[in-house]
């Protein structure tokens, strides 16, 4: 059952212009702005207060825009490492744990901090709304997603591609209301998004929003809630790979928030976000100093993202460039982009598994190499204060001895598929 709760009591904030308005229950841009800029949330309550651990991820409900409060939750965990910090010669190393790791109190049984989102996203949605949700995954968040919406009766279409089907792994049969078309093998996470983008024609279907959802974002920055609350500051360091760079995003506003505040000191932490090489867009644009995209050959890309071992961290158009996105961040707290190669990230897996005692997703496996990089290269202090955000683990061990069940599509589109033949196709879906 759903449990209703007083709602959050917040107003949204233009980043560009600062303009103030009302969110009219799913807005996602500045319907007065003149030029594209994300959105945040201002909430009314200034300080955060922390309600008890059996309400998952809503005992941050004051800094969540949600109306309701629904089943199966979990928040992230945060420890104080012993082992890889030991290893790393570093002394106050705190890892933020995403995934399924009981003995250390993470029980996100998709494994993957992607449950963030959902479960943020689903709880500001008005279920009297009527319309169908549509979420473009490269994987993790379409797992995320599709549990929480089963688990709630929440009408879900998820566009995947056909190549990250095997990601859409459960641990009982989906509820009917969740949905999937993919686009064809050969394609990738924009690819997706570009069938998600028609669906969203139909009036019936609704755009989940990505990193432009207020909802996704301040629901992924309950990591950094998780790590300054066990903490009792603002770290100095914040390590994640990024794909699309929305969580390094709510990483930041997160920090924001904790300086009006007020308790936990006026530390900006600086964020060093990782790529999976070769598959480096936001590197490239960083190094050369841009706070636009350079070109990227689409047929290049998709070659790019067949090489490397971390799908989810797939996206071309990532928010980069928009008023208050990546680019903002990183300037903003003085950050970095750096990116490694499979073979490191391997090797990092398997360091993080023999230090820390639990098996990880490769795109966590690609910020704990950067984060060794990093020390290697002599440019951390080894007293600094650390949060390296774990965005997926236990994968392995949460599988073993279970009977799965994978989310097969309902279609299979081609990588340019025709408009008019999704829109049939989807008119009939839902019934």
């Amino acid at each position: 059952m759903n449990e209703p709760f007083t709602p959050t009591r917040y107003r949204l904030v233009n980043t560009a212009t600062g303009r103030v308005f009302s969110d009219e229950g799913w807005t996602l841009d500045d319907p007065q702005a003149d030029a594209p800029a994300l959105v945040r949330t201002q909430y009314a309550s200034r300080q955060i207060a922390v309600r008890p651990n059996d309400w998952g991820l809503y005992k941050y409900c004051d800094w969540l825009p949600v109306s309701r409060r629904l089943q199966g939750s979990a928040a992230p965990v945060t420890y104080r490492s012993h082992g890889l910090a030991a290893e790393l010669g570093l002394n106050n190393l705190y890892i933020t744990l995403n995934g399924y790791f009981p003995e250390a109190g993470a029980f996100m049984t998709t494994c993957s901090f992607k449950e963030t989102e959902a479960y943020s996203v689903c709880g500001r949605l008005n279920p009297a709304d009527g319309r169908v949700l549509v979420v473009a995954s490269a994987g993790n968040t379409a797992r995320a997603f599709a549990k929480v919406c089963s688990e709630n009766r929440i009408p879900l279409l998820l566009c995947v591609p056909e190549d990250n089907l095997n990601a859409l792994w459960f641990e009982k049969p989906l509820d009917p209301c969740v949905k999937l078309i993919a686009s064809r093998s050969g394609s990738d996470y924009f690819d997706a998004i570009h069938l998600g983008n028609i669906a969203v024609k139909n009036p019936r279907y609704v755009a989940e929003g990505g990193a432009k959802n207020v909802a996704r974002r301040d629901g992924m920055g309950t990591t950094v809630l998780s790590a300054v609350i066990a903490i009792g500051s603002v770290p100095d360091y914040y390590f994640q790979a990024v794909g699309s760079g929305t969580g390094a995003i709510a990483a930041w506003e997160a920090n924001l928030r904790f300086l009006e505040d007020g308790r936990f000191g006026q530390n900006l932490m600086k964020l060093i976000v990782s790529q999976n090489y070769p598959f480096v867009p936001m590197y490239h644009a960083w190094q050369a100093g841009s706070r636009d995209l350079l070109p990227l050959d689409d047929n290049e890309a998709r070659a790019q993202v067949e090489t490397i071992d971390a799908k989810v961290l797939s996206n071309r158009k990532p928010p980069y460039s928009v008023a208050g996105g990546l680019y903002d961040a990183l300037c903003a707290t003085g950050g970095e982009v750096v990116h490694v190669d499979n073979g490191l990230a391997r090797e990092a897996a398997q360091l993080f598994e023999r230090c820390e005692g639990i098996d990880l997703h490769p795109a966590a496996a690609v910020a704990v190499a950067s984060l060794v990089d990093y020390v290697r290269a002599g440019k951390l202090d080894r007293d600094a204060v650390v949060m390296l955000n774990i965005t997926g683990c236990g994968e392995r061990r949460f599988k073993q001895g279970k009977k799965l069940f994978y989310l097969q599509p309902d279609r299979v589109f081609d990588i340019d598929p025709d408009e008019t033949e999704v829109l049939a196709f989807l008119e009939g879906l839902f019934g």
